[in-house]
């Protein structure tokens, strides 16, 4: 299908990851404006005692300690909440890129449907995911998996020129894109997460599980359906990182800051991690239901995690899924940051580059590879990620603490 025009409309003007929109103009009111430290008044001081005074302090200022006026300056949040309350019950967008036959056809409903959010930019990442883990096929006992990229129009459409030719030429190619008439933005995640159960409620209501996740994480299928080979298809499932009692956070200069008047309550009801997490297609469908009785919030992980809570499902965390990284163990600094034996028992591990895709597909793929039996994964989690590293020091007994991990791994996804 062509794509449409790319004048679309948008729910929420807010940026997109590694971008901000311009401040807010009005100053919080519960902080006062900084006032100036010194004023010289020529009035009651001559224009000579005026200009010694410059002239003294002009010779010791490459002395001084830089003022700190400026920092004591608010704070700008990156996104409008004020736009965003005005238009968030726009949540109703056309589908521009459709695959009407994804979960039809011979082999009929999939078993496994991948869903992967991405954007128009990152081809690279969706050709690895295709070319690896992401692979359409068909296993034993009928097990077959299809793939569907999940993508917006994008904000900066002059950083990709022709970017809807690409698009079109993707989907004509692998049958795999979905897109839809609004702007690709960090915010907007929550609009993929509605318009994927709509589309999974009108195209694809019979599939039996899916795998919803980024492009930038590895996933083992097959451990995945291992573990799903003893789950009933028409019973609720929902498997992830999962993270509880996570507090908003309340910093302005957060890409995750949320202030209360958009959400007053102290705590988010439990959540799983974006970066990867199974479900039921007949979760799927309830949580479409319910989500429509929800109102949008503009974080997607949370907002899904409302939708969990609507209709009364507790997720279920399992130490497979590192949406957040791996963590080195201090009492093992010799392992290897990037072994395959560690990834081997592992079902989705997240930030991963395209290079380390590729290469961890194909380690794991060798015939040749051994691993000692003693190797545990989930009982010694290292970390290769620097970012991550600085949570070490909140570990107890090799796991971190229940009321620091979710906070920490909210701020630092």
């Amino acid at each position: 299908m062509t794509v449409g025009s790319t004048s679309s409309r948008t729910l929420l003007s807010g940026a997109s990851v590694g971008q901000q929109t311009k401040p807010i103009p009005s100053k919080p009111p519960d902080i006062p404006p900084c006032k100036p430290e010194v004023q010289i008044k020529s009035k009651t001081q001559g224009p000579s005692k005026v200009k010694s005074q410059k002239a003294r302090s002009k010779s010791k200022s490459k002395f001084r300690q830089p003022s700190t006026t400026a920092s004591l300056l608010p704070t700008r949040a990156s996104f409008d909440f004020d736009d965003y309350l005005r238009k968030k019950d726009q949540r109703d967008f056309n589908l521009l890129i459709d695959q009407p036959t994804k979960c039809s056809g011979e082999e009929g409903a999939p078993y496994m449907l991948i869903a992967i959010k991405s954007v128009a930019m990152d081809f690279d990442k969706r050709q690895v995911v295709r070319r690896t883990w992401g692979r359409e096929s068909k296993y034993q006992n009928n097990m077959n998996i299809k793939r569907v990229f999940l993508l917006g129009v994008p904000q900066n459409q002059t950083a990709l020129p022709l970017w809807d030719k690409l698009l079109e030429y993707e989907s004509n190619t692998y049958s795999d894109i979905l897109l839809w008439d609004f702007q690709d933005t960090f915010f907007n995640l929550t609009l993929k997460e509605i318009h994927f159960l709509q589309w999974i409620n009108v195209s694809c209501p019979k599939v039996k599980f899916i795998f919803k996740g980024d492009a930038d994480v590895y996933v083992n299928i097959d451990n995945i359906l291992e573990m799903l080979e003893d789950k009933e298809v028409d019973k609720d499932l929902f498997v992830g990182d999962i993270i509880v009692h996570a507090k908003p956070i309340r910093r302005r200069n957060s890409k995750y800051y949320v202030p209360e008047f958009i959400y007053g309550q102290g705590i988010y009801p439990s959540y799983a991690g974006g970066g990867g997490f199974v479900m039921s297609g007949h979760t799927a469908l309830k949580l479409h239901r319910a989500c429509q009785e929800v109102e949008l919030f503009p974080i997607d992980d949370v907002f899904l995690g409302m939708c969990l809570l609507r209709i009364g499902l507790q997720p279920t965390r399992h130490e497979g899924f590192r949406t957040f990284g791996i963590v080195r163990p201090s009492a093992a600094p010799h392992l290897q940051v990037f072994d395959p034996c560690f990834y081997r028992e592992l079902m989705v591990v997240h930030s991963l580059t395209v290079p380390q895709i590729w290469l961890m597909w194909n380690l794991l793929h060798d015939p040749d590879l051994q691993c000692h039996s003693s190797q545990d994964p989930t009982g010694f989690p290292f970390q290769w990620s620097d970012k991550i590293r600085k949570t070490a020091k909140n570990k107890v007994k090799g796991k971190l603490k229940n009321n620091d991990y979710g906070m920490k791994v909210f701020v630092e996804h």
